[in-house]
């Protein structure tokens, strides 16, 4: 028996959460005593393969064919659970992101197996059972479940696991799958991203801003602040409805859920809807003039102040840092 991991690429490179699930099925092979092999679908060149070896997996399976070229959720499913059986693989391990919310569910279907949601905790095992954490209703609460079944699905939440390396030699084997063409009844002709900004659901920082701005020509010092940090730019639900800034940026119960290491809200009120989204960051810090804002009752550090006084000031202290 082994354990199948599914690593994810975006336009052939790995995403950060690739490596968490990595790392995270790393561990779960040394605590079940079996091998662990790592699965890519699509174009993905021999040296970005051979990264798979820093976090101590030897085996990485390399599904390329034209026809799944581009993410298709049916067809990576049925590819997932065609290498799980051939590899003799119980358990099968993914990262919760957008594709692996939709593939988890159907691999687990097409395997008969159990599945595990948002996991944010390594499994204990005992016997056939496996007890595993993970979050539940929009992140306000943990959830203890239990996995009885032969065989497994689990999907990582990001950020949830540190990744790990242990550098190890690295063996690509090509596999032909199956693909139907029930499985490539609907598929994707074209993505169009937005390749200067880092992702909201990969970042380790995000620099948030809600309606205290006071409008959407105020929005530079946000930019530049999450410039200097490296991070993620993101807002409230009522800033995008009014048009200030793009939806993709909006955050919260029916925007993105993030989970960065570290989140910096700033002129937001922390509405209940929101803090939905991101209650599972890190490290909160909350920058706002109202001393009884609901956000300043979840941070972990709060600035209750003018952010138009205090991000300039932020700005230029990280500046100072970084270039000493």
């Amino acid at each position: 028996m082994s354990v199948l991991v599914y690593i994810e690429n975006s336009e052939g490179t790995f995403k950060k959460s690739a490596f968490e699930a990595l790392s995270y099925a790393k561990e779960v092979s040394s605590l079940s005593n079996q091998d662990v092999i790592a699965l890519s679908i699509g174009k993905v060149d021999a040296a970005e393969l051979e990264k798979v070896g820093q976090y101590g997996v030897a085996q990485v399976i390399n599904v390329d064919t034209d026809q799944l070229g581009q993410f298709v959720n049916q067809a990576y499913a049925s590819v997932i659970a065609e290498v799980a059986t051939s590899k003799s693989a119980n358990t099968v391990i993914l990262a919760n992101t957008f594709s692996g919310k939709g593939l988890a569910p159907r691999v687990a279907a097409k395997l008969d197996a159990a599945l595990a949601v948002a996991a944010t905790s390594l499994p204990t095992i005992s016997g056939d059972t496996w007890t595993i954490k993970r979050t539940v209703f929009s992140s306000k609460a943990i959830a203890t479940e239990e996995l009885t079944a032969a065989k497994r699905v689990i999907s990582l939440s990001p950020n949830a696991f540190e990744v790990k390396e242990n550098p190890v030699s690295v063996n690509i084997e090509a596999f032909q799958a199956n693909v139907s063409s029930g499985d490539l009844s609907t598929v994707i002709k074209e993505i169009v991203r937005a390749t200067d900004k880092i992702s909201l659901p990969e970042a380790e920082i995000v620099v948030s801003a809600g309606r205290g701005l006071k409008g959407p020509e105020n929005w530079g010092m946000i930019e530049e602040l999450a410039d200097v940090l490296g991070a993620a730019t993101a807002c409230s639900k009522p800033v995008s409805d009014a048009g200030w800034r793009p939806h993709s940026e909006h955050v919260g119960q029916t925007g993105i859920a993030v989970s960065p290491n570290l989140y910096i809200a700033i002129g937001i009120s922390g509405a209940i809807q929101h803090l939905a989204g991101v209650s599972s960051s890190k490290t909160i810090v909350v920058i706002n003039t109202d001393a009884e804002a609901p956000f300043f009752k979840v941070a972990d550090y709060g600035i209750v102040g003018d952010a138009f006084e205090i991000v300039p000031k932020l700005i230029e202290a990280l500046k100072t840092y970084k270039n000493s």
